[in-house]
């Protein structure tokens, strides 16, 4: 019984100190941010700028050149992750973070080319997990371009 105490003292301690300090957004597992829904610039930034270590600095250069290449993108985080679209409500992609990297979620992934090379069970999304110091930009721009042309997901 002592011992079964003590066990819980310690899962309670833990607990306390893995909490992040007043204002500061919480790391869900996998390092991923919870930051309230919300639509435009400012929930996504606040995303960006809650995304661990070298993860923020892609975010925001994965934002930045997804807004050079779609003028007037939409923006919105839902579920904890920002999404990008041509018209409110409707979305070509999306990112989110996981421990080791980050991964960028093209909606009608099947119709770019070169296919995206993550599949999902959804039968048009393609995924790309970018990790630290592997990424692609140019690749990349040619796919939000290629997405944000295509129809949109409606979410």
């Amino acid at each position: 019984m002592a011992d079964e105490a003590s066990g819980k003292s310690a899962k309670a301690a833990r607990k306390t100190t893995d909490k992040p300090a007043a204002g500061e957004p919480v790391l869900l597992s996998g390092g991923n941010p919870q930051i309230a829904k919300g639509y435009g610039d400012a929930p996504v930034q606040a995303y960006i700028a809650a995304m661990p270590g070298w993860k923020s600095d892609l975010g925001r250069r994965l934002d930045a050149l997804i807004e050079r290449e779609v003028p007037g993108v939409r923006k919105a985080v839902k579920w904890n992750t920002p999404f990008y679209g041509v018209e409110d409500d409707v979305w070509f992609a999306a990112f989110h973070c996981f421990t080791k990297y980050v991964k960028v979620t093209f909606f009608r992934g099947t119709s770019l080319q070169p296919v995206p090379p993550g599949t999902s069970r959804h039968p048009e999304v393609r995924y790309l997990d970018i990790h630290e110091g592997r990424f692609d930009e140019a690749q990349f721009v040619d796919w939000v371009k290629q997405a944000s042309r295509l129809p949109g997901e409606r979410m």
